[in-house]
């Protein structure tokens, strides 16, 4: 056989060779990550609540200080679905009678109102209120502070919270800073309302006590203490979804304005 054709002959093999291993190891096209890992839940529809009636106060004389839009996304996007529940409706039917039936948008809504109104009771919606009370139940030494317990932010909450309902307060690098820092970690408005969750969680959903009881942990959602008839004001403006009935004072005001409106109107 020529040289030249034994050449060509062992290059051709040479060829088919890479080839058939090339094929044998072709992995193919790649499969999709999502049939690999596990389903992401979707996002949560965000819904912004109604203004409470301090807010609509501090609108009309253009306070800065107050609820933010933002705020209703922090609270609806943590709340576990435990608060979501139908049972939970027997909690709230004061304020929201269709809770129960309401769609899962409706009662992310309704929560970030409560927790605006609580807000509103608590700290008159300053994100940096710092009270030191005198009252003997709670002029106590704060266990992780070692100083005279001070109710802070948005919900008035304490460095304790931090361990007794995994709150994102860091004490040792809130010492080194002014009363009302906004920088503060537990002033931090994100910091605080989450930490209002878990602490509502561990009432409704732990120990399972009612909303508006005296062994809860906000002074303003026990009946009969300072401050409860203030919270019970900024619910007035509760979704329009939950079906609140309207209250005798209400049909009453309405009425006036109504005949105002008509007398207003006949005398043009």
């Amino acid at each position: 056989m020529p040289g030249t054709l034994r050449i060509a002959i062992c290059l051709l093999a040479a060829i088919c060779a890479v080839g058939l291993l090339a094929f044998r190891y072709d992995p193919g096209p790649s499969r999709p990550l999502a049939a690999t890992t596990p389903d992401t839940p979707p996002a949560p529809i965000l819904k912004p609540a109604p203004s409470t009636p301090i807010a609509e106060q501090k609108a009309a004389l253009g306070d800065d200080e107050t609820w933010r839009p933002e705020w209703d996304g922090t609270i609806e996007k943590a709340l576990p679905a435990d608060l979501l529940e139908p049972e939970m409706s027997s909690n709230v039917r004061q304020f929201c009678p269709r809770f129960s039936f309401m769609k899962e948008v409706d009662k992310r809504q309704f929560w970030a109102y409560f927790f605006q109104a609580l807000s509103g009771a608590e700290a008159g919606l300053k994100a940096t209120s710092n009270v030191q009370h005198t009252e003997p139940q709670v002029a106590v030494v704060d266990r992780v502070s070692h100083r005279m317990v001070r109710s802070e932010g948005l919900l008035q909450l304490t460095y304790e919270d931090a361990k007794r309902y995994g709150c994102d307060f860091d004490w040792e690098t809130d010492k080194h800073l002014q009363e009302h820092d906004p920088d503060k970690t537990i002033l931090q408005p994100e910091n605080n309302l989450l930490c209002g969750v878990n602490i509502l969680q561990n009432q409704l959903v732990v120990q399972k006590r009612p909303l508006l009881t005296k062994a809860s942990y906000w002074s303003t959602l026990r009946p009969g203490w300072p401050g409860y008839r203030v919270f019970l004001k900024q619910m007035a403006n509760v979704p329009s979804t939950c079906g609140r009935p309207i209250s005798k004072a209400e049909m009453s005001k309405s009425a006036q304005q109504d005949s105002g409106s008509s007398t207003l109107a006949a005398s043009r």
